[in-house]
């Protein structure tokens, strides 16, 4: 260990460091926002007896969590949204709105915005229309986006302040999208995917102050649940600036690794400028997000069969697979990483020839290409992941949050290869864990249950969703392999000396305790280059 002083040694901790070659530790010290040294408190307390200390208290310490996948615009701007999350019916979104209204914005008559309804959960599980939200917003434009945010709900005031309900009627749905009728072939005010353009394009965007008291919301929220990194997957270049000059004015406590979101603004920006490593550690943009199809919930995943509960529809792919194959060869053949979402079995095929066919033309090689989300894969497909060296991005928490529904899409067959984060890394597929906030709760502790404990079928059928992963599996995808997935595992990821002092204290730990228990664990704290991010009142021990 180095001479110099410490700036901080926590000691009697039960510390869990994901470093192969020292897995566990009692203390570490932190000098200059890196570990110092890491290893037993006697022998640390006795190196550096005039250190600034911090006792655990026994408390359960991991590397600070890296979400590989979620929208930090999107989720602070949810969190000012009206939450739609675990309605009943159209008629409680109505209820949950008009008391949003009245604690939040009254008087105010511009565009009402809310987020997370999920047909699937309501008592009658159909997608909604326009006419329940025309009788209580008769004149105020709704418009709620549902728990996946790839389909929304307008009233009619919404369609006429946007598309216009006449030209809606007479127009075929977008490449890409869906736009949902009644028996009549009148629009029902739901669009999906590609529609959702219609009228989300035509929304007066939120002013500058709105962003960032919703950008400082979600830093808030993701510190609270021991987070210290996060891969955006998709952000325009007015987002990266935005992210840049927070970083600078000294605001942003978070290690964010930006995807472009592959429109052409950011992409030629950067194809000239070359990737950002911001010197702080706290923004990185080398890679570009593409979606290749919609979600299993509202249908828009693209299967290689047809629902099972839907027998006319395989949902939508959303390129044309020549210019697809184009777009991801640019992006490698820039030197960039290329990250796809895709969900059904049809997609990722789609998504795993496009990457193949650019390792065989492209000018340079493949860079840690990721598949974002991988849901549904075909075993066949599964063979080809570790030959193109992909990166399986994927959320546990979906297991838990579909698990009510997801045998009604799928049917038996397709479901035994779904939710298969254990069979991807089989395959050779390293394994990145993420949440998709907004669409499924932040918290790395949700979906580490998820991933370890998945839930049962409903009855009569109560066999699990997915094969539980070992714990210590799921914490690597949290911490190590989230890191790997962006070209950061010597930066972060572990508490290993000479990487950057990231961590979170946990309530009790995680990789022990009753699998009944982990819901219950909470974070303590959570640290960002060895400086407190967020503390629970409790902490520090007194």
């Amino acid at each position: 260990m180095s001479t110099a002083p410490l700036d901080l040694l926590v000691h009697n901790a039960r510390v869990h460091t994901m470093d192969a070659r020292a897995p566990t530790a009692t203390a570490f010290g932190v000098r200059e926002g890196t570990f110092a040294a890491v290893g037993a408190t006697e022998s640390l307390l006795s190196a550096a007896p005039e250190a600034p200390r911090l006792d655990a208290e026994g408390h359960t310490i991991v590397p600070g969590f890296i979400d590989a996948h979620a929208h930090l615009h999107a989720l602070g701007l949810s969190l000012c949204r009206a939450d739609l999350a675990g309605t009943s019916s159209p008629a409680d979104v109505i209820r949950r709105l008009r008391a949003f209204v009245q604690e939040e914005r009254p008087g105010d008559a511009g565009w009402l915005r809310g987020h997370g309804w999920d047909q699937t959960a309501w008592e009658t599980p159909e997608f909604p229309t326009r006419a329940a939200l025309d009788g209580a917003f008769p004149q105020r434009p709704v418009w709620l986006t549902r728990t996946d945010v790839h389909a929304g709900w307008a009233n009619t005031a919404a369609l006429e302040a946007t598309v216009g309900l006449d030209r809606l009627a007479a127009m075929d749905a977008p490449a890409g999208g869906r736009i949902c009728r009644d028996e009549a072939g009148r629009p029902t005010g739901v669009l999906i995917d590609a529609a959702m353009a219609l009228v989300e394009d035509h929304i007066p965007p939120p002013d500058d102050a709105r962003l960032d008291r919703a950008l400082s919301t979600a830093l808030d929220h993701t510190a609270r649940h021991g987070l210290t990194g996060l891969h955006d997957a998709g952000v325009d270049l007015a987002g990266i600036r935005r992210f840049r000059r927070r970083i600078e004015d000294g605001r942003f406590p978070l290690r964010m690794y930006a995807m472009m979101d592959g429109r052409a603004e950011a992409f030629a920006h950067f194809c000239d400028a070359g990737p950002l490593h911001h010197p702080s550690g706290r923004l990185t943009v080398e890679s570009v997000k593409f979606f290749a199809d919609g979600a299993l919930g509202s249908r828009g995943a693209a299967l290689l069969e047809p629902y099972a509960d839907a027998p006319d529809n395989r949902g939508l792919l959303l390129h044309d697979a020549e210019d697809f194959r184009e777009a991801v060869t640019a992006v490698v053949d820039a030197g960039f990483q290329v990250n796809t979402h895709a969900i059904g079995d049809r997609a990722n095929r789609f998504v795993l020839d496009a990457y193949a066919a650019a390792a065989r033309t492209g000018t340079r090689p493949l860079r840690r290409p990721r598949i974002e989300h991988a849901q549904v894969m075909h075993p066949r497909d599964r063979a080809r992941l570790e030959d193109l060296g992909i990166v399986a991005s994927v959320q546990p928490g979906f297991a838990r949050s579909d698990q009510a529904w997801a045998l009604d899409r799928l049917g038996p067959e397709r479901l035994s290869r779904a939710y298969a984060w254990a069979a991807l890394q089989n395959a050779g597929a390293p394994l990145a864990f993420g949440s998709d906030a907004p669409v499924d709760p932040i918290s790395p502790l949700r979906g580490f249950f998820a991933a370890v404990a998945p839930p049962s079928l409903p009855s009569p059928d109560t066999s699990p969703l997915a094969a539980p992963l070992h714990r210590r599996t799921a914490l690597h995808a949290y911490t190590q392999g989230a890191a790997y997935a962006a070209f950061q595992e010597d930066e972060v990821g572990s508490i290993t000396p000479g990487k950057r002092a990231d961590f979170a204290v946990l309530s009790d730990d995680l990789l022990t305790v009753p699998a009944a228990q982990i819901p219950t664990l909470s974070v303590r704290a959570t640290y960002l280059g060895g400086e407190p991010t967020y503390t629970h009142p409790s902490w520090p021990p007194a």
